[in-house]
């Protein structure tokens, strides 16, 4: 009867005890259900920053590539322009000289037409002579004119060369130029203006449009021809609507001009 007794006591102890264990890990399992969550939103969100980190870094790569190659490009097309630059500079040199070379000689024929008409000569030798001295003019005026167009074309080149080393300068156009506007089209904010290539006009050159001496607008030229030019309104300098028969002129005339 004692063993019995004995025997239950120990079963109803052990079972307090076990009781008493359970309400305690019953009170701890929400706590480490919390740390558990906390330690996994935690990692996930690591996860997710190494992933963004990662893409960012891929990303610079990719953009620091395109960096080195736009970089390159630009060396390449400043190196082109300082090349074109030099050949038609030389060739402006070789035309001047044969330039200078050719007045000499009209010079000289001048100077023996004038000996010869004082000599008697017949009229054969004076003809002869007053066909080499339009010859000599002739070549005089197409060296002019092939002068004027290199000294369009080094301008233009130092201009690009220019803009390829500093962007942010300003094309100079001749202070000469003075046109007008001949189409406007409100829509697409581009006018045509009357003067070109001829005129001195420099693809990416500014002209300030004009009306009754007040001014109206800015344009950049995008287009240049012969003896005209497309060009866009600049945002933000349109200080009213710009019409057929404006006045244009350089936004950055050239002092050499």
């Amino acid at each position: 009867m004692l063993i019995r007794i004995s025997l239950i006591v120990a079963i109803l102890a052990a079972l307090g005890v076990g009781t008493l264990g359970y309400l305690e890990v019953s009170q701890q399992i929400p706590a480490l259900e919390a740390q558990r969550n906390s330690e996994n939103k935690l990692k996930h969100t690591r996860m997710d920053e190494l992933s963004k980190t990662n893409k960012m870094l891929v990303q610079t790569k990719i953009t620091l590539a395109k960096t080195q190659q736009d970089l390159a490009d630009t060396q390449q097309q400043r190196d082109q322009a300082v090349a074109d630059a030099s050949k038609q500079t030389k060739r402006a040199n070789d035309l001047n000289e044969k330039l200078t070379a050719t007045i000499k000689e009209r010079d000289t024929a001048n100077d023996a037409l004038a000996a010869y008409k004082g000599t008697g000569l017949t009229a054969d030798q004076v003809s002869k002579l007053s066909r080499d001295l339009k010859d000599s003019q002739d070549t005089i005026a197409a060296l002019n004119a092939e002068g004027v167009k290199l000294n369009r074309r080094i301008a233009f080149l130092t201009n690009e060369l220019a803009q390829l080393m500093t962007p942010d300068t300003d094309i100079k156009l001749r202070a000469d130029i003075q046109g007008t506007v001949m189409v406007v089209d409100p829509k697409w904010q581009f006018v045509v203006v009357d003067v070109g290539e001829d005129q001195g006009v420099i693809q990416n050159g500014e002209l300030l449009v004009s009306r009754d001496g007040k001014l109206v607008s800015k344009v950049v030229v995008r287009s240049v021809e012969k003896d005209r030019s497309i060009a866009n309104v600049v945002p933000g300098w349109n200080f009213g609507p710009v019409v057929e028969g404006d006045h244009v002129s350089p936004a950055h005339p050239s002092p050499a001009s």
